[in-house]
């Protein structure tokens, strides 16, 4: 039985990896997830596995070195989605994104180097390659954050791979695309509008609209890390992406159409600080390896849309800040 330690396992992807490895090995698999519990971090995410014997909570910071040491130390694999994510909140308070994202990726790098750790995975970011306009970005190319988030990213990145060269840590770095999916805290795009739209409020549309992402769907991002934890060469650098590039306005009007809801809703505002027109990564790498996404656009956002109808109550509490009432009383425990 492997033991996967898996940092920021209460937030979106983190909460859809951890459902990702009991639905693939059941009771074969051991998770210690360690989150610190910051606003995106939701133990309501993983309610239907918190009794599972092989599952264990641990509520602690990536900083700290006295948490962290004692769970690599069980771990035989690290799986490291602990960060600040949100590019807004970077530019108005970058140094929480300098020193969980770097500073935490060190500890947690220094733990595994001390302990030998058979895999350590550090989650990247596309946006660690900057905007592009024609063609799409190879895993070989410079890298030109342009925000204080994928800045930090991009210095985890690098410091991963660092430790890769240096100390010989099986490192795995990835870089992947938007993803979009059940669970995603509503200030990201997809969540936002749809939440906004089923409440009758505005859709803030930064700019034209026009900026693109390549959108892949949350359980492809999830498959693609524990296919490349298993099949990946160590030191090595992946993007991972669905080929589903879309604009901004695009996806406001499906999810529009989606929920019958008027053109009136859509607001333009002022573009955000160092907008990047473009994002796309060139999958080609990790497609040789033999791994393809299997979730369709079309049919994984209209399951997305559904889910947020189907679930107002975990949005609602998260949108007019009663979460953390609810998460007192049910777990008995302070955020």
């Amino acid at each position: 039985m492997k033991t996967y330690l898996v940092t920021g396992g209460a937030g979106f992807i983190g909460s859809n990896y951890i459902h990702y490895l009991f639905e693939k090995y059941g009771s074969a698999a051991n998770i210690i997830n360690l989150d610190k519990l910051t606003y995106a971090g939701n133990l309501e995410n993983l309610r239907d596995v918190e009794s599972n014997n092989n599952y264990r909570f641990v509520k602690g910071d990536i900083c700290d070195a006295s948490v962290v040491d004692p769970l690599v130390r069980e771990a035989d694999i690290v799986i490291n989605f602990a960060a600040e994510s949100h590019v807004d909140r970077s530019i108005g308070a970058p140094d929480d994104f300098i020193k969980t994202d770097i500073y935490g990726a060190f500890m947690l790098l220094e733990a595994a180097r001390k302990h030998g750790v058979e895999k350590f995975v550090q989650i990247s970011t596309d946006e660690v390659y900057g905007s592009i306009i024609d063609g799409s970005f190879k895993e070989t190319d410079v890298l030109e954050p342009s925000s204080p988030y994928s800045a930090s990213k991009a210095g985890a990145d690098r410091l991963a791979y660092s430790y890769f060269v240096t100390y010989d840590l099986p490192v795995i770095i990835t870089r992947c695309s938007n993803n979009y999916g059940p669970c995603q805290y509503p200030e990201k795009l997809i969540p936002l509008f749809v939440t906004n739209a089923l409440e009758d409020k505005s859709l803030p549309i930064y700019g034209d609209g026009k900026n693109v992402r390549d959108w892949i769907y949350v359980r492809d991002h999830c498959d693609a890390i524990e296919f490349l934890v298993h099949h990946g060469d160590d030191g090595q650098v992946y993007n991972i992406g669905a080929g589903e590039e879309r604009m901004n306005i695009e996806i406001t009007d499906l999810i529009l159409k989606y929920l019958k809801k008027p053109d009136s809703l859509k607001m333009y505002v002022q573009d955000r600080l160092g907008h990047d027109r473009r994002y796309s990564v060139d999958t080609a790498k990790i497609a040789a390896l033999g791994w393809q996404p299997s979730h369709s656009f079309e049919q994984a956002m209209q399951d997305t849309i559904q889910w947020y109808i189907d679930h107002k109550k975990w949005w609602a509490r998260l949108k007019s800040g009663e979460y953390k009432e609810y998460y007192k009383a049910h777990y008995k425990r302070e955020l």
